[in-house]
C-alpha cells in the first residue's frame, strides 16, 4: 500500500482543528486510513506507553458507527496501528460516547470512525488519548498528520513480526449501558412516555440498551416510543443533524401524537441530545445546560464542594447567571469539544454545555455523552413537581431556564468573509450606532450591550473550512432579538449575491 508521489492525497482538508471528517474515497480511503493509524500510534500512543522489558504493549480501542464505509476503514487504521507494535481492541458498532467509555475505563488510546451529522458520502476519526482526553490540532492532531503524510509518500514502516500488534474484539454495549445507569437513578421517577429519534444513527443501538432492558439491566418506568431506529448510514428519513430545525419536524409530530411527555433527539453518532417538550416544541441546548449543570451543582454541594462549570461563549447569559446564582463557578470558553475538554479538566468542573448540545461530565472522564443528558434530563423531569405536588410537564420545567430570547445559530455564505466582519464591527464597535457596547474576541467577534438597556448581545464567527459567518444572537424580549438579528444579517449579507 505504497502510494506513488504523483498520487498523494493532501491531509490538510481532512485532518480538521477537531477531529477527521472528508468525503469517502475522494478524502479518506484505506490507504488514507493506515497512514494516519500508524501516525496516531507513533505520535499519541507510543510516546505515552509504559516503558521496560514487562511492560505489556499499549492499546487502541477502535469503533464504528453505522455507515457502509466504517469496517473497511476500521480494519486499515488497525493495520496501521498494529504495523507500529500497538494491540488493537475492536469495539465494533457504538456511539462516540460509547468508545469514551470504552477508552476511559479501559484507560487506552482510542478511535471513533464517524462523521457524526454529516451526510452518508462522508466519514471520520474522533481520536483520544487514554482515559478518553481529547486530541486536537494543538494536542497532537497537527503532528499526526504530518506523519500520516510523510508515510503515504514513503510507505508505513512495519515493526518485527514478533513485536506487531494483534487485534482482539470485545463488545461493550452492555457495560457502557451499565454504567451510565449507574450514574442517574431512574428508579423513582414517575412514569414517562418519551420518544426517541434515533436519526438511523447509533442511538438506535444504544437508547434500548441505556433506556430499556436490551442490555440485561432492570426495566425503567418508561415507555419508549422508537422512530428511526434501524442502522442505516444513508440516513433514509432525514439528516441526524438536530441542530437543524428541519430535521425536528417528524419527532414533534410524534411526540405531540402519542401525547409523549417529552421527545429525544440524537445526531448519528449519539453524541449530542436535543429535546422536545410535550407540545412539540424544540427546548434550547442552554436551557439542557441550566437544568443539568444545576443537578449537577446541588451534588456537588451536597458533598462539601464548590462546583465549577463550563460553558462556551454561545450558550445563552442565562447559564451563568442561574449557575453562579446556585453558587457554582462558571468558566466561559471558546467553541469545541477539545476546548471544553480541556478547561473541563484543568478546572475539575463538574459539567459543561455548549450551545450545539454537547454535554460533557467529570464523571464520564471529562468527555460529552448525549445519552448521560438525557438520563438527567428524564431525572429532572419525572421528579419535578409544583408547590401543590402535582407533576410538572416538561414545557413549564424548560421555560426556568430560557428567560431570555435567542436567534439560534444562522450561517451566512459571503464571498468576502472579512469585508462582511469589517461591516458589522464597523456599525456596532467603530460607531457604535447601537450604543456602548462591551467587545471581547475570545472566539470571533462577541458584542455585548447586556449591561445596559435593551439587554442583547451577538456573537458573529467565522467557519474554519467554509466561506461562513455563524451568527448567535440574544435578547431580553423578542422584539429586540429580532432587531439586532436582522440589522446585523443585513451587513453580514450586504454584498450582491450573497445569502
Amino acid at each position: 500500500m505504497t502510494a506513488t508521489p504523483d498520487a498523494l492525497p493532501d491531509l490538510s482538508g481532512l485532518v480538521k482543528a477537531y477531529d477527521v471528517r472528508g468525503i469517502v474515497p475522494d478524502q479518506l480511503d484505506e490507504h488514507v486510513a493506515q497512514a494516519l493509524g500508524a501516525a496516531f500510534a507513533d505520535v499519541v500512543v507510543l510516546p505515552g506507553a509504559p516503558d521496560g522489558p514487562l511492560s505489556a504493549r499499549p492499546r487502541v480501542a477502535i469503533g464504528n458507527d453505522m455507515r457502509e464505509s466504517g469496517p473497511g476503514l476500521v480494519a486499515a487504521f488497525a493495520d496501521g496501528v498494529t504495523r507500529r507494535g500497538v494491540d488493537v481492541v475492536t469495539i465494533g458498532l457504538c456511539s462516540t460516547d460509547g468508545l469514551y467509555h470504552a477508552s476511559g475505563t479501559m484507560d487506552v488510546a482510542g478511535a471513533m470512525f464517524t462523521a457524526s451529522h454529516n451526510p452518508a458520502k462522508y466519514n471520520g476519526i474522533k481520536l483520544c488519548r487514554p482515559g478518553a482526553r481529547p486530541v486536537g490540532e494543538a494536542t497532537g492532531l497537527a503532528e499526526v498528520r504530518e506523519v500520516a503524510s510523510r508515510y503515504l509518500r514513503d510507505g508505513v514502516p512495519s515493526v518485527e513480526d514478533e513485536s506487531r500488534g494483534e487485534v482482539t474484539t470485545r463488545e461493550m454495549v452492555g457495560e457502557y449501558a451499565t454504567f451510565l445507569r449507574e450514574l442517574v437513578d431512574l428508579g423513582s421517577i414517575r412514569p414517562l412516555k418519551v420518544v426517541v429519534d434515533a436519526g438511523n444513527g447509533m442511538a438506535g443501538l444504544t437508547a434500548p440498551a441505556v433506556l430499556g432492558a436490551e442490555a440485561g439491566l432492570p426495566e425503567l418506568p418508561l415507555d419508549v416510543v422508537p422512530l428511526y431506529f434501524e442502522l442505516d448510514g444513508s440516513f433514509p428519513n432525514h439528516e441526524a443533524n438536530p441542530l437543524d430545525p428541519a430535521n425536528l419536524v417528524d419527532l414533534q409530530a410524534a411526540v405531540v401524537a402519542h401525547g409523549a411527555d417529552l421527545g429525544l433527539a440524537f445526531d448519528g453518532d449519539a453524541d449530542r441530545c436535543f429535546v422536545v417538550d410535550e407540545l412539540g416544541r424544540a427546548v434550547s441546548p442552554s436551557a439542557i445546560t441550566a437544568l443539568v449543570g444545576l443537578r449537577e451543582v446541588a451534588r456537588e454541594k451536597q458533598e462539601g464542594r464548590t462546583a465549577t462549570v463550563i460553558h462556551n461563549l454561545i450558550t445563552s447569559r442565562a447559564v451563568p447567571d442561574l449557575l453562579t446564582a446556585a453558587g457554582a463557578i462558571t468558566v466561559r470558553t471558546r467553541v469545541g469539544h477539545s476546548f471544553i475538554k480541556s478547561e473541563m479538566a484543568e478546572n475539575h468542573a463538574v459539567f459543561g454545555g455548549e450551545h450545539s448540545a454537547h454535554y460533557y461530565f467529570r464523571e464520564f472522564f471529562f468527555a460529552d455523552s448525549g445519552m448521560l443528558a438525557a438520563l438527567h434530563v428524564l431525572a429532572a423531569l419525572g421528579t419535578a413537581t409544583d408547590l401543590q405536588g402535582e407533576a410538572v410537564p416538561m414545557s413549564a420545567l424548560a421555560e426556568v431556564y430560557q428567560p431570555y430570547s435567542a436567534s439560534g445559530e444562522i450561517n451566512s455564505t459571503v464571498a468576502d468573509v472579512p469585508a462582511a466582519r469589517a461591516r458589522v464591527v464597523e456599525a456596532y464597535v467603530t460607531t457604535q450606532g447601537a450604543g456602548p457596547v462591551v467587545v471581547d474576541e475570545l472566539d470571533g467577534l462577541t458584542v455585548s450591550h447586556w449591561d445596559d438597556q435593551p439587554r442583547w448581545w451577538f456573537n458573529l464567527r467565522a467557519s474554519n473550512t467554509e466561506p461562513l459567518l455563524r451568527l448567535n444572537v440574544e435578547a431580553a424580549d423578542e422584539d429586540i432579538m429580532v432587531k439586532v438579528r436582522d440589522d446585523v444579517l443585513a451587513l453580514v449579507r450586504a454584498a450582491e449575491g450573497e445569502e
